[in-house]
């Protein structure tokens, strides 16, 4: 993935393409300071963990200029969230998250709201990366709420 990005970065230079420019550096820059921060190397799952966390903080960010009426800004960062999408793997469809949910209630043998951090840790591993961990949270607390 980081080869991956190197490349990205070589490319978008090339073309003068600013903002992809501009936009994979600041995720090679999140890489390595966790890396730095936890003293390790991370693998492809941990950077898209990286990824995901940068999407989000962007689409959350959209909604408040676009409220604040500076559609400029949120135009820019959602062809930031479009650059970043792509080194993500493909996401989860509700239909098939609520599926996951089913499968690990039953797996972890849930019976009630306080067994939800039985069945967020399965799904964990499961959805990093492919789903959006609040709307996997809300599934298994809507699961759990109706038992």
């Amino acid at each position: 993935m980081k080869e991956e990005l190197l490349q990205d970065l070589k490319e978008a230079m090339k073309n003068k393409e600013t903002l992809r420019k501009d936009t994979i550096t600041m995720l090679r820059a999140a890489i390595l300071q966790v890396e730095k921060d936890s003293q390790k190397t991370l693998n492809d799952d941990e950077i898209c963990a990286i990824v995901a966390k940068e999407v989000k903080k962007r689409k959350e960010s959209v909604k408040e200029y676009e409220d604040a009426g500076r559609e400029d800004i949120a135009e820019n960062l959602k062809k930031e969230i479009e650059i970043l999408s792509k080194y993500l793997p493909e996401q989860l469809t509700e239909e098939e998250i609520r599926k996951m949910v089913e499968d690990a209630v039953k797996e972890s043998g849930a019976a009630s709201p306080r067994d939800m951090g039985k069945v967020m840790s399965i799904l964990r591993p499961k959805t990093a990366g492919k789903a959006d961990g609040k709307l996997v949270s809300d599934i298994v607390k809507e699961r759990l709420a109706n038992m």
